[in-house]
């Protein structure tokens, strides 16, 4: 069930809403979100929801004899070893055998036979979550939950179960018991879903047609032109796509009285790859480094050991994204490139004028993205060379306007200038409300309104006439 579709709009999340305001206590209203969220996850994934439920309990049992019982160290091993242990079964099972099968063939052992396991949605976001669950209680930051209720409310939470953004425990502990709705936020998150559900469905749905098609075509038979024209539709599709779905989710919880953090903050106007992951999705390169590159030793070892922590949580980031090599090489390219703004070009950067800068950001990100997207790294490879003639190409069968309707070709437009923030220039030009969470008031708020209701009617329309709205992000 995705949050573009009229089950969601029109059944799931009305009436979740209503039942939540009709149950009035904080602790009943906890269990019919509880309820609901369990009712989304099965909706998907059927009996999977069980793992779910097995990660809740294991980190739940985790937090009670990290907090209460002796070998704190030991117990929060034993549910790291867990929570990993499944997501490696489920994500990186056959991964690891084909990879095994692969280094010995042509010897004399026999090959490992693994049946292709089913990945189930949202698996690496909730079990994430878990871990920073017990991590959490660990480190002191957070009181172990006495009720397996609180936990599993706080893994399975429907609006950023299976896209995240990866909430942290920490951040989200009291407003499990004392949260409270008013007409501001509720507003706010009404505000903020329609911006991200357009987001979707107006943008990253109508440029993945062009995406699509181009990248579905033998790569050697593209011409630069039409090379570029489909990365560029990837990029714009994949950050309206991932922003999109995490501004939705983020509206939703305000709905139901919870403040999560942000996940983008335009990461294609930064003029550095560090500066790119600080605006990109930020849940995840702040677990990282919170729970990963700072227990590593971040950079309080030397320029050396620094280096290697960065290469080793990049590394680990590509190969979160999917069980594949070709996310390995994505993550290493940023790692790589990390690493030599620390080695210096990155005061280079800072002294360059901001255009310049944010071109060679660009530049770096576009590329990478082709191994984000491609799966075969030969493929992958060739589509890098076509982007500057380095492969044959047909001009004269494959050109631009061949991939372009007036729809997507609006969609794309709109989609580089917002990706740009080109429509905070001009709403200082006109003088209008910042895009921010303050609510509009006056005439800019009944033009902001308007706005949203046409926003809302265009998705409308477009859901009704189209079945293609797929996340896909919810692969990974």
């Amino acid at each position: 069930m995705v949050f573009s579709s009229p089950v969601f709009l029109f059944l799931f999340l009305p009436l979740t809403l209503l039942l939540t305001v009709l149950a009035g206590r904080r602790s009943a209203q906890n269990t019919v979100l509880l309820v609901a969220s369990l009712l989304f996850y099965t909706w998907g994934e059927g009996a999977y929801v069980i793992l779910m439920l097995a990660v809740v309990l294991v980190n739940y049992l985790a937090g009670l004899a990290i907090e209460r019982l002796p070998s704190r160290k030991a117990w929060l091993v034993a549910a790291i070893v867990l929570d990993l242990g499944a997501l490696v079964w489920f994500k990186y099972a056959n991964f690891l055998v084909d990879g095994i099968n692969t280094l010995f063939a042509g010897g004399s052992f026999p090959p490992i036979r693994l049946e292709r396991i089913h990945l189930p949605i949202g698996v690496s976001f909730f079990i994430f979550q878990g871990l920073s669950y017990a991590v959490d209680v660990y480190r002191r930051q957070a009181l172990a939950q006495t009720r397996p209720g609180a936990v599993a409310l706080y893994i399975s939470l429907f609006p950023q179960l299976i896209a995240g953004p990866i909430v942290r425990y920490r951040d989200i502990a009291d407003q499990l018991e004392h949260r409270h709705v008013d007409v501001h936020l509720f507003a706010n998150g009404v505000r903020r879903f329609v911006i991200g559900l357009a987001k979707k469905v107006l943008i990253a749905d109508q440029v993945a047609r062009v995406a699509d098609a181009v990248f579905k075509l033998d790569v050697d038979r593209l011409p630069p032109a039409v090379s570029w024209l489909g990365l560029v539709a990837y990029a714009v599709q994949i950050y309206f796509d991932f922003s999109g779905y995490s501004d939705m989710a983020i509206g939703i919880g305000r709905m139901f009285g919870f403040t999560f953090l942000e996940n983008f903050r335009r990461p294609y106007i930064a003029r550095s790859v560090r500066e790119f992951w600080q605006r990109w999705h930020i849940s995840l390169s702040t677990w990282f480094r919170d729970y990963l590159y700072i227990p590593l030793g971040g950079n309080r070892r030397g320029a050396v050991r620094t280096y290697v922590n960065l290469f080793i949580v990049f590394f680990l980031t590509g190969l979160w994204h999917g069980a594949s090599w070709n996310f390995v090489v994505w993550g290493l390219v940023h790692g790589l490139f990390m690493v030599v703004e620390r080695m210096g070009f990155g005061r280079v950067l800072d002294r360059m004028p901001r255009m310049l800068a944010n071109l060679y950001l660009l530049f770096v990100v576009l590329l990478a993205w082709v191994f984000f997207r491609v799966e075969d790294l030969t493929e992958a490879w060739h589509y890098l060379l076509s982007l500057f003639g380095g492969v044959p190409g047909e001009a004269r069968l494959y050109y631009p306007s061949l991939f372009l309707s007036h729809t997507t070709l609006l969609a794309l437009l709109i989609g580089i200038l917002g990706a740009l923030d080109a429509h905070t220039w001009i709403g200082r030009q006109l003088r209008l409300a910042p895009s921010s969470d303050r609510l509009a008031t006056g005439w800019r708020g009944g033009l902001e309104v308007t706005g949203l209701g046409i926003l809302l009617l265009l998705v409308g329309m477009t859901v009704s006439a189209s079945t293609f709205s797929p996340f896909i992000y919810f692969r990974f």
